[in-house]
């Protein structure tokens, strides 16, 4: 049995501590705050091959009890013109469609997940070292305390400590030009199926909407923004600041997003969009990174949380099936760069469409238009949806 230390108590990190406990090792999962995270962060959509990959670890009605169903996107243009409607991603062989999710309520059903299975979470653990003496590795935290074990997994997302103590060269984030807010509008009744993404290319700026099954709108913009905001700049942005220059953007669109942003009471404070074109390294040793830490998407895939539960079952079952340690993080490595690389440059050409300019949106909106004018011969999303992990299938280091 493999001791792992799993740096980061988040999505990625519970999900690998699962799906680790489920291939016989022994995870250990240490979290930097001293608290759970009830209540932080927005919500996200789980693709359809984020749970088919959660299948075999007994976790797709756990996710599925934490949101809603939605079976489809709509695409629109600031104009009023709906352009397309059709399925996000399909569905799996029983019926199972994306779900719409708070990501604190995603968390929180992971969570007592692992607790029940009786994997052991560390509040408080701040990692500020790692070390691999012979045949092990140490990981050092800001409170003095220390653990060892078999391997170190860092699951520490954008900012990641494992990955620049894995290699000290390791490349920054790099800017996406976009802000990301959003917020859920009360007291509305709009004449959309709960459930649907309505997806809007302004005029100004890309709003998205869904009605949620409880009758309250859940929306999210994407404010383009050229260079990289301080953390001053987005705090002076906050608030009714925020508000204002959303009513600005969405302004001349004939869409609902006026009285949505009206309508609701607290909008999320802004933050700036990144990702990772490559990442050189991702293991050393016995240490490794996972999910955001080696791979983060911009939010223009709707991928990030599916790359990262496809992360976590790969290394199950390679560190299952590989003996060694170092062969079978290798082997991960090798099973997955390919393809998040690919997914992460998606995201990137989705981003670049939501960051145009007056004139480039009169020549953004016509090819739209040419695009959605007739069906798709095949879906260029297709290679995210349709990937399939086999739990049973052997892994061959």
């Amino acid at each position: 049995m493999t001791r792992a230390l799993i740096i980061g108590g988040g999505v990625a990190g519970t999900i690998t501590a699962i799906a680790l406990h489920e291939a016989g090792h022994e995870p250990l999962v240490f979290e930097a705050y001293d608290r759970t995270a009830e209540g932080v962060g927005a919500f996200l959509t789980l693709a359809v091959n984020g749970l088919d990959a959660l299948l075999p670890l007994g976790l797709k009605d756990v996710v599925r009890s934490a949101g809603f169903d939605s079976p489809r996107m709509s695409i629109g243009l600031g104009n009023g013109i709906r352009l397309a409607e059709f399925p996000l991603g399909g569905a799996l062989p029983d019926g199972t469609v994306s779900q719409t999710v708070l990501r604190s309520d995603l968390y929180v059903a992971l969570r007592e997940e692992a607790t029940r299975r009786g994997i052991p979470v560390e509040y408080g653990k701040r990692l500020i070292g790692a070390s691999q003496p012979s045949g092990h590795v140490r990981a050092d935290f800001s409170d003095g305390s220390h653990a060892e074990g078999d391997l170190l997994i860092g699951a520490d997302g954008l900012r990641s400590r494992v990955r620049t103590i894995i290699d000290p060269d390791a490349p920054s984030p790099r800017y996406v030009p976009l802000l990301n807010t959003g917020g859920f509008a009360e007291g509305l009744h709009l004449p959309d199926e709960p459930g649907v993404l309505n997806m809007v290319f302004g005029k100004r700026v890309f709003f998205c909407h869904v009605v949620s099954t409880d009758g309250r709108v859940w929306w999210f913009a994407n404010p383009a923004r050229k260079t990289e905001p301080t953390a001053s700049e987005l705090a002076a942005l906050a608030g009714e600041k925020l508000r204002a220059e959303l009513l600005h953007l969405v302004a001349r669109d004939r869409t609902p997003a006026t009285e949505i942003i009206r309508a609701t009471r607290e909008i999320y404070p802004a933050w700036p969009t990144y990702d990772f074109p490559t990442v050189p390294v991702w293991h050393r040793g016995r240490m490794v990174i996972i999910g955001d830490a080696a791979h983060a998407t911009s939010p223009a895939a709707g991928q990030g949380a599916s790359m990262a539960i496809e992360d976590a079952v790969t290394l199950g079952k390679c560190l299952r099936d590989v003996p060694d340690v170092e062969r079978a993080l290798s082997t991960y490595e090798s099973l997955r760069r390919e393809r998040v690389e690919a997914v992460v440059a998606a995201g990137k050409r989705n981003g670049d469409s939501k960051v145009i300019g007056p004139v480039g949106r009169v020549v953004r909106d016509f090819f739209i238009k040419r695009v959605f004018s007739k069906p798709f011969d095949e879906d260029p999303n297709a290679f995210m949806w349709n990937h399939h992990i086999d739990w049973d299938e052997k892994v061959a280091a």
